[in-house]
């Protein structure tokens, strides 16, 4: 596989440089504190988009069969349906389902909890919808789920654990929210509710470098996107 690291620094500067136009207020020229805009604003993650696109069809995968912004929704089981960031369909058959997100500070707690419950909740929902056989004649798609998480002071600092009935899993005690994001990530792949994860930290700094972490080797852009590419041409080509 062609050296991937050029488009990954790229995808990092793209991030990085989307939220510092989004956390501007429009006309005003300040910056918003809150950091709302940013978080509410979307596209920071296009960049990863953008390059999971690009190495799909560098392998010969129609361009027709790949959605990105439209025509990305899906049936789910528990829900109607759900919008994933980036879908592959080709002659009726679903391959691949991708999902790229990102956590910024300074408030890591509650959105930890979010991001962890949504990546439950949507493999959860679409394995099911898979079971009941919403994507016939589909065999078994490709679920992907990419994480970027800012590398700062709060995201380093051990996390205090509550659980006054019963002990937390020891890979929770005094755990950063960085090593939180890393025991999610992997849980989710060896328990099969994902079949690629990727894991990257990038600092606020990194905006014109476009300078990442991979702090696990079981989780890196490459492992995440090799099953992809597998699983995708096989069926294209």
């Amino acid at each position: 596989m062609q050296d991937l690291d050029p488009g990954v620094c790229e995808a990092v500067r793209h991030f990085w440089k989307t939220r510092r136009r989004q956390s501007t207020r429009h006309g005003a020229g300040t910056l918003d504190r809150s950091g709302r805009g940013a978080v509410t604003g979307g596209k920071q993650m296009d960049g990863f988009i953008r390059l999971v696109r690009k190495l799909l069809i560098a392998s010969n995968v129609p361009e027709s069969c790949i959605a990105v912004d439209k025509r990305v929704e899906l049936p789910g089981w528990f829900r109607a349906e759900k919008r994933w960031d980036l879908v592959v369909i080709h002659q009726r058959e679903l391959l691949a389902a991708v999902e790229f997100k990102s956590q910024i500070g300074p408030s890591f707690g509650n959105n930890f909890n979010n991001r962890t419950e949504e990546a439950l909740g949507g493999a959860t929902d679409i394995w099911a919808a898979y079971r009941e056989g919403a994507f016939k004649p589909s065999a078994r798609p490709f679920l992907g789920y990419l994480m970027l998480l800012e590398d700062c002071g709060r995201s380093q600092a051990p996390v205090k654990t509550a659980s006054p009935h019963f002990p937390v899993f020891p890979e929770f005690r005094r755990a950063s929210y960085r090593d939180r994001y890393a025991v999610l990530m992997e849980k989710l792949l060896r328990d099969r509710l994902y079949d690629g994860t990727c894991f990257l930290l990038s600092k606020n700094t990194a905006g014109t470098s476009g300078s990442y972490e991979e702090p696990n080797p079981e989780l890196t852009f490459a492992k995440f996107v090799a099953p992809l590419l597998a699983r995708v041409v096989s069926v294209c080509l």
